[in-house]
């Protein structure tokens, strides 16, 4: 399934960084901006959804303010889906020499039954992978790969348990054949939840009154996972110390904000 015309542009307007529509163009240009294509766990999430948060919903608190973010993460999309449906082309027709795109799937490249999501870890899931580097580097800007963050699972022994099978793998593969950058959040969030354990995890998903989400992230998830991100970009030397900021400070729930309508 395509995009329509109009889809495309309401797509690309809602993920132009804001600094960017209040200034001209020579300004804009000095700037770099990090695109993120990922899933749910990443996206933008809208004031129907809330507490859900995206870890992209966080991640400027831990980035200067000439580095923005451009979330294109959008809910159920896997490698696949999110290039069938023109969301790459999107990212494509606006990123510049300079900026980087953050790439994060494998939720929904999972899903076997779906053959509009599915994707095999050792050759389609590469090769559609392969399409978002291969985009960024003929534009000028660097691709950076990322395993996708774990879920909330644990064994009856209270071991954190990986969900993600092969990959993780596969990603981390690719990324040593292509020489792209790749920040290994499957295993820095899979230590994370084992260090909190059964009962602290559920304070960083979406766990309300009426919902047991162990997939999604509230407002602490979020802001955690967003700064093992930006903990990455630094240490990958894809951003430099004067690109990031807050990276041990707290960062107050009261940040996170919903947006009253979706339009992506």
């Amino acid at each position: 399934m395509s995009l329509t015309r109009r889809q495309v542009t309401v797509a690309a307007i809602a993920a132009v960084p804001v600094a960017f529509s209040a200034t001209g163009t020579a300004q804009a240009k000095e700037q770099r901006t990090l695109y993120i294509a990922g899933d749910s766990t990443a996206a933008q999430k809208y004031a129907d959804a809330a507490p859900e948060t995206g870890w992209g919903m966080a991640l400027p608190f831990f980035l200067h303010k000439d580095r923005r973010v451009a979330n294109h993460a959008v809910n159920g999309r896997s490698s696949k889906s999110f290039v069938d449906e023109g969301r790459l082309d999107v990212i494509l027709g606006a990123i510049q020499p300079g900026d980087f795109l953050l790439i994060q799937f494998a939720h929904n490249d999972e899903k076997t039954a779906d053959p509009t999501r599915y994707t095999e870890p050792w050759t389609t899931y590469q090769d559609y992978l392969r399409l978002y580097i291969d985009g960024a580097r003929a534009r000028g800007a660097r691709p950076v790969l990322a395993t996708s963050v774990e879920r909330r699972k644990f064994d009856a022994s209270g071991n954190a348990v990986p969900t993600h099978g092969e990959y993780p793998a596969a990603m981390r593969a690719l990324a040593g054949e292509e020489g792209v950058a790749l920040l290994d959040i499957q295993a820095l969030s899979l230590a994370l939840w084992q260090k909190l354990g059964v009962e602290e995890t559920k304070k960083y998903f979406n766990w309300t009154d009426t919902e047991q989400d162990n997939t999604h992230f509230n407002p602490p998830g979020a802001i955690a996972i967003a700064r093992l991100v930006a903990r990455e970009l630094l240490r990958h030397r894809v951003l430099a110390p004067r690109d990031v900021r807050r990276l041990d400070a707290e960062i107050p729930e009261s940040w996170i904000t919903w947006p009253s309508s979706a339009t992506a």
